[in-house]
């Protein structure tokens, strides 16, 4: 990391996804294992980590050298395809970014809280009731 990098920060990203039927998740494998590959080789990543939670809850928790690279691995294929789908197939979707001082990657309990906290729902085809009441699980 830069000097530059330091005093500014890193961009860390949390995404939770819940999928809503379990004929979802072959697809949705393939179209993760790209995704994470995907942002691995995409310049300004600094770190992937990836964990499933109760059910079919899917979490990936990212860190980027600044907002334009992550921004930049949004836009590309197949992380862009894979956003399309995901309306269809999941009913929970959050997000959450944030500006961390420190040089690691921040924990899972973490990442939990900022997105309970600071997340923003993602527009879906089919959502939960908790998604359409505007309520963040973080399980």
């Amino acid at each position: 990391m830069t000097a530059q990098t330091h005093a500014r920060g890193i961009v860390v990203s949390v995404t939770r996804l819940h999928l809503r039927a379990l004929r979802f998740l072959p697809a949705f494998a393939i179209q993760a294992a790209r995704a994470q590959r995907q942002a691995r080789d995409t310049d300004g990543c600094l770190g992937v980590k990836v964990r499933k939670s109760r059910g079919l809850a899917f979490w990936t928790l990212t860190l980027w050298r600044d907002e334009a690279c992550l921004r930049r691995f949004m836009s590309w294929q197949p992380h862009r395809s894979a956003m399309r789908d995901l309306a269809n197939w999941c009913d929970e979707a959050a997000v959450v970014r944030w500006e961390s001082g420190a040089p690691t990657s921040p924990g899972w309990d973490e990442a939990a809280l900022r997105l309970g906290k600071y997340g923003r729902l993602s527009a879906l085809k089919h959502p939960s009731a908790d998604h359409l009441a505007g309520r963040i699980n973080t399980t």
